[in-house]
């Protein structure tokens, strides 16, 4: 089953080589050519394109390594001058790049599942239904439609990273405290998007993992922690210090001028924030309050900064504040856990979707944070179930807007129909209320609407940020409630109710 999912899932892969990619395809071409042709001391502070690095160093010496293979098959793709260069060699070259280094993604999967049956109660693993299950959990992994979208269309590196973030969940499911640790800091100089998961990293590690002990080996503990975390990021971040480059990188990592939302508004709470000030904003229009020739400035589809026109305006400082609010409960609960392993993986969904909520400037595939560590948890209780059901299908959905060229149609539509059916075979479904049924099912008519209807009206060329601006909202509203559904069973749920326990 291991192997036989591998070989299939990379043949899908494979086949999605043609397919459309976006502007992060000659983000990362750009990478390879800065790393290659710059001196590091220019890595992050060099102008000759837009596409920066903004990533943190340890995936700066990635695109390095890359690069050092990627001249062996079309040199001209690594230099700094040739801005939107995408040869065939180059196209291939950096889809095999994704789809060879997905192997960390799958090894982490399997480690996952392997590890989560050291917490199952020997009844249970005597029943056939674990090992039906165990090969679940391992096709909603490895068969994860968004990253299929995101990586291998779109163009992105999630797999690969998520594959890190999975070494470690199976490392702290194993027991094995310091290596969950070090590979976590390792991801975070992956990708600093990761630190929405630090808190309930924090929170495990120093109650459930130090302060568990008398206080010499509760000391002891945390000084190798410790010293850890600052060897991996010592080796990080020690030749850009050398250098004199720490304040550019940290300008290019944390570029909080870049406005609320994205460009392509994530699915979150700022998405009916912001769809609430243009409703309130068209209402004052009409009733003569507003000029009629003032617009929207958050619907251009550009990354900038912006201001509400009705509602009050969003800081950095305000969603920061927000997040921490709303996270404290969970990490809470985490502290007073008796069941700390399933708890801990809670946890990082809580802290995963809380960030994703109310955080500045949230990307689209930052709803994933949530979703990789819940698919673990599907065969827990009904609720985790239902909220994964709900959540990797909206997901799924709350990708297509990028995916905008009409071939992508049938490839985005044909995908998401196979997971879906693969959900309804698997029983997933029948842990949903019929009002959560009936909004999944919205999801149909939905696409009809921003993706025919709308172009077959004419309507997206007078309003081009329409289709989008309906899909974030209602996906919005999903991902909303699925919080709520999931904070209030995180805090009020009898944890003796599911079949897990710890070691």
């Amino acid at each position: 089953m291991t192997l036989d999912l591998y070989i299939l899932i990379t043949c899908v892969k494979l086949l999605l080589i043609p397919s459309y990619f976006s502007t992060d395809f000659e983000v990362h071409r750009n990478w390879l050519a800065t790393t290659y042709s710059l001196p590091l001391s220019q890595w992050y502070s060099a102008k000759h394109s837009e596409w920066t690095l903004d990533y943190p160093p340890l995936f700066a010496w990635f695109e390095y390594i890359l690069s050092k293979l990627a001249v062996y098959v079309d040199k001209d793709m690594l230099s700094v001058n040739n801005l939107k260069y995408s040869s065939s060699d180059t196209i291939i070259f950096q889809r095999l790049s994704v789809i060879i280094s997905d192997s960390v993604f799958f090894y982490g999967s399997h480690k996952c599942v392997q590890n989560i049956a050291l917490i199952i109660p020997k009844h249970i693993k005597k029943q056939k239904l674990f090992n039906e299950d165990k090969n679940t959990i391992k096709i909603f992994l490895v068969a994860n439609v968004t990253l299929l979208l995101l990586d291998h269309v779109h163009f992105q590196y999630n797999g690969f990273l998520f594959g890190i973030l999975l070494i470690s969940i199976s490392h702290i499911l194993k027991g094995e405290n310091y290596w969950s640790a070090f590979w976590f800091s390792v991801l975070l100089n992956f990708k600093h998007i990761y630190l929405y998961l630090a808190p309930a990293y924090f929170i495990y590690l120093l109650k459930h993992f130090c302060l568990k002990q008398n206080t010499l080996t509760a000391l002891r503990r945390l000084l190798k922690l410790t010293v850890i975390i600052l060897i991996v990021f010592g080796i990080s971040f020690g030749p850009f210090i050398w250098y004199g480059q720490l304040s550019q990188v940290l300008h290019q990592l944390f570029p909080f001028k870049r406005g609320l939302s994205h460009s392509y508004w994530a699915p979150n709470f700022w998405a009916l924030y912001n769809t609430l000030d243009i409703g309130a904003k068209l209402a004052c229009k009409n009733f003569g309050f507003l000029k009629k020739n003032e617009t929207a400035s958050m619907t251009g589809g550009l990354v900038k900064t912006f201001k509400h026109s009705i509602l009050p305006s969003i800081t950095p400082q305000t969603t920061f504040i927000l997040t921490l609010v709303f996270i404290l409960p969970c990490l809470w609960r985490l502290w007073n856990s008796k069941k700390c392993s399933i708890d801990f993986i809670q946890c990082l969904v809580l802290c995963g979707l809380t960030s994703f909520l109310f955080g500045w400037h949230v990307h689209e595939k930052a709803i994933l944070l949530a979703v990789i560590p819940l698919t673990l948890l599907v065969d827990v209780s009904s609720c985790d179930c239902a909220v994964f059901t709900l959540l990797s299908t909206i997901a799924t959905y709350s990708v297509f807007p990028l995916l905008f060229e009409p071939l992508e149609f049938p490839t985005k539509t044909l995908l998401f129909l196979v997971y879906v059916y693969f959900l309804y075979k698997r029983g997933k479904f029948n842990s949903l209320y019929s009002i959560e049924r009936y909004y999944l099912i919205s999801l149909g008519p939905l696409l009809l609407l921003t993706d025919i209807v709308i172009i077959f009206l004419g309507l997206k060329n007078r309003y081009p940020f329409l289709p989008l601006l309906l899909t974030s909202f209602h996906n919005s509203i999903g991902v909303f409630y699925c919080w709520l559904k999931y904070y209030f069973y995180n805090l009020y749920s009898n944890s003796n109710q599911s079949k897990y326990k710890d070691k």
